[in-house]
């Protein structure tokens, strides 16, 4: 399953993180649609605003299905045809949505009709382990593993397509598939887009932790297949949905536990062996001042000037443990950014509770 969340990039820097290339291979930066309503956040939960990929064919009829745009959703679907004036005294839970049923369920079999096809986008989701003998629960924190590349300069002033690949050099953001609908408020208003994660049965990597996970669409050409409503059709679109081994996993503290709690320790990873943060120091230090400093706020035009090159290159290698062999480079990654003044002896393999 998955009902908690990381997003708490700048909106500049998230829209630059989702570049793609249209049906004629050219490079662009998706729209915003309502971007006031995005809020970063370390710890984001159902009920909450989050940005969601969709095609502009949803908005615009005569539009390329193949062009997106960002939009603020709200988590949890409410199905177009609930007739109570207030979302939340929907009945049942819609945060997420099982492969396996969701075109059986009237909820969400509707709307993916419709081709109601969207990628909610995330730094990464939180998952607790339930800890055998005891009612505690370790959470985790679960990404794709990061590629480094090539650091550019100011991104000030950089517009053309040939400059977004050289200033998006960072973290590589987790795009999960899902299901949205538009409900309208019986007495009037404005329309309510809301939405489900489609959940499948956990990875190998991941079973020891939970024995659901997300629907990762790993890479951009399933992103477009599953947002390219008006020529993928959901048939062919469902063969997308399936288990992913390309993730890796950190624990993390139980502050994050509460959802109110929207700070960078929420991602800080822990060691389990000695029931405490990890030591900061040296680059863990500056690790968290990043996160500090790219905390959610509004953006001003101050913030807007600033380097966003300095967005560290988050890996695999934050973790003390790893489940198996790091993947694609990370952990040259980790070693710039969690080297310590003394190496510590490894965790073991396999995620546990003590």
């Amino acid at each position: 399953m998955c009902g908690r969340t990381s997003c708490h990039l700048p909106r500049d820097v998230l829209t630059r993180a989702c570049a793609y290339h249209d049906r004629q291979g050219q490079k662009q930066l998706p729209e915003w649609r309502d971007a006031d309503k995005y809020c970063p956040s370390y710890n984001k939960s159902p009920q909450s605003d989050n940005p969601v990929l969709l095609s502009r064919l949803h908005f615009d009829k005569g539009a390329d299905s193949s062009e997106r745009i960002i939009t603020p959703m709200r988590w949890g679907l409410v199905p177009s045809w609930f007739k109570e004036g207030d979302p939340s005294k929907l009945q049942f839970n819609t945060t997420n949505c099982r492969s396996d049923t969701m075109t059986e369920k009237l909820s969400f079999k509707v709307p993916l009709g419709k081709g109601r096809r969207c990628v909610i986008l995330a730094d990464g989701f939180y998952e607790w382990q339930r800890c055998q003998g005891t009612s505690q629960r370790q959470p985790y924190f679960i990404y794709f593993p990061q590629i480094k590349t090539e650091k550019s300069g100011n991104t000030v002033n950089r517009t053309s397509p040939e400059d977004w690949e050289k200033v998006w050099d960072n973290w590589r953001l987790l795009t999960m598939a899902g299901i949205f609908d538009c409900w309208e408020p019986p007495q009037g208003g404005d329309i309510l887009y809301s939405y489900t994660i489609i959940t499948v049965d956990s990875c190998k990597g991941l079973k020891d932790i939970h024995h659901r996970m997300p629907a990762i669409l790993d890479g951009d050409e399933a992103v477009s297949k599953w947002l390219d409503f008006g020529e993928v059709s959901m048939q062919e679109a469902l063969t997308l949905i399936q288990p992913t081994e390309n993730v890796t996993f950190h624990p993390v503290s139980t502050i994050v536990n509460n959802s109110r709690n929207n700070t960078p320790e929420c991602l800080a990873p822990v060691d389990l062996l000695v029931k405490k943060e990890l030591k900061i120091s040296g680059s863990n230090q500056k690790m968290l001042q990043w996160l500090a400093t790219k905390s959610p706020k509004k953006e001003n035009s101050e913030t807007a000037q600033k380097e966003e090159s300095s967005v560290p290159q988050w890996s695999s290698q934050f973790l003390t443990k790893n489940p198996r062999p790091t993947k694609r480079g990370s952990a040259g990654l980790l070693e710039q950014w969690l080297k310590r003044e003394k190496e510590e002896e490894p965790l073991a393999k396999q995620p546990h509770c003590q």
